[in-house]
């Protein structure tokens, strides 16, 4: 697959909501930070007391979404720490060779490279074991001291999530760093990815992930654990609470996507709701990060707001319809119609498409192209553009759109 290549400029029409700069030579479109672990797949359904044998994976948010938009044809940029073992040289090994920069993981002689056991269940969203080996591990010891600001902001883009910042004070100080607004920054996309067990307190974990999350330029956020982790339920409710991102994107499973992204010229905002492909869900794991690398992927590109939700359902549906993490990508993002009026007496427009096609979910030859626009442009958060694409034969997803955790070692 070829590369996104220079720079993109703005798609036709409006721009909305946080804008990805251009690049420069050799530099990442996107940056991933975070932890990746050694993942043991069952090799068969059952309690993890009672599995026999297990096949190793990897495993990460961070490196997920990366491996993702390397596969879907972006520069992209790994930056963590692993042991110095031999699980570390696997995890670096696997995620290169999806095409990721892994020049930025750091070797670590005194700490493990994390690993966790995951065990299956009969069906999708039946209950399951997730055990994590990852207190004290190489990444865990990641902080501003050693991880330079200058390389992890090398990229158009920055993305984060919040496992990152419930691993180590040292972590939360370097994710406090990275999300904190300067000039000539790039685009920080964090993904709110709450792991309950990962935290001291449920008050400590609301009180970091809001400021963080305010920090940010584009925030994704589940809708189920925007209700546990901040207590806020529904997507207007956590706009309300976060108003400072440019783009926010709310997801409930089955139920689709809401977006609101702040329009550039009057400052109101565009609320874009799309609906979720049908699928046959066969694991949840990793859908989450499927979904913000489908987006990014569709935003490098200039796609409008809409597209770009659509196309995060696209490839979170690949993830869902697979055991792994990871799937090959979805077909090229499209572009959809213009926008719906505003909405009478809020200056707010809502548009409403259609679902994608679940058909839409499998390998392509090659990746999107972006509209024709003029180079060496930024890319803006595009209109709120809406459309009517058929929906897939399949039975809607159910449940949440990730694992969760059930505790940690």
């Amino acid at each position: 697959m070829g590369g996104s290549g220079g720079a993109v400029g703005p798609p036709p029409g409006r721009a909305v909501g946080g804008a990805v700069r251009g690049g420069t030579a050799g530099a990442p479109d996107v940056v991933c930070l975070g932890e990746s672990m050694v993942a043991f797949l069952p090799s068969r359904p059952g309690r993890l007391a009672d599995v026999p044998a297990f096949t190793r994976a990897v495993g990460g948010a961070e490196s997920n979404t990366a491996c993702a938009l390397a596969a879907a044809g972006h520069r992209v940029r790994w930056i963590s720490r692993v042991g110095a073992d031999g699980f570390g040289d696997h995890l670096v090994a696997a995620v290169a060779a999806y095409g990721v920069d892994v020049s930025g993981v750091r070797r670590d002689p005194h700490r493990p490279t994390g690993v966790y056991f995951r065990t299956a269940a009969d069906r999708a969203g039946a209950a399951h074991e997730v055990v994590y080996h990852r207190a004290g591990s190489a990444a865990s010891a990641m902080s501003p001291r050693n991880i330079p600001y200058e390389e992890a902001t090398a990229g158009r883009v920055l993305h984060l999530t919040g496992i990152t910042p419930a691993l180590s004070p040292g972590c939360r100080d370097l994710v406090a760093a990275l999300t904190a607004r300067r000039p000539g920054r790039p685009l920080v996309s964090f993904d709110l990815n709450h792991r309950p067990s990962l935290w001291p307190d449920p008050a400590t974990a609301r009180r970091v992930l809001l400021e963080l999350a305010r920090g940010a330029d584009l925030v994704f956020a589940g809708e189920d654990e925007a209700a546990d982790a901040l207590d806020l339920h529904g997507p207007d409710a956590v706009r309300e609470a976060l108003p400072e991102p440019a783009v926010l994107v709310v997801k409930a499973g089955a139920a689709g996507a809401t977006a609101f992204a702040r329009e550039a010229v009057t400052g109101h905002d565009v609320r874009v709701r799309v609906p979720a492909p049908r699928v046959e869900v066969v694991s949840y794991a990793g859908a989450g990060d499927a979904f913000a690398a489908g987006y990014l992927d569709a935003a490098l590109r200039g796609l409008p707001l809409a597209a770009r939700l659509a196309h995060g359902h696209r490839a979170a549906a690949a993830v869902l319809a697979v055991p792994g993490d990871l799937a090959p990508p979805p077909g090229p993002a499209v572009p959809v119609p213009a926008p719906a009026p505003p909405v009478a007496g809020t200056g707010r427009r809502e548009a409403v498409p259609g679902p994608p096609p679940a058909s839409a979910t499998g390998p392509v030859a090659g990746p999107a192209t972006a509209p024709a626009t003029a180079p060496g442009g930024r890319v803006g958060g595009g209109g709120a553009d809406c459309g009517r694409l058929r929906p897939g034969p399949r039975r809607p997803q159910t449940g949440p759109d990730d694992d969760e955790e059930v505790r940690t070692r």
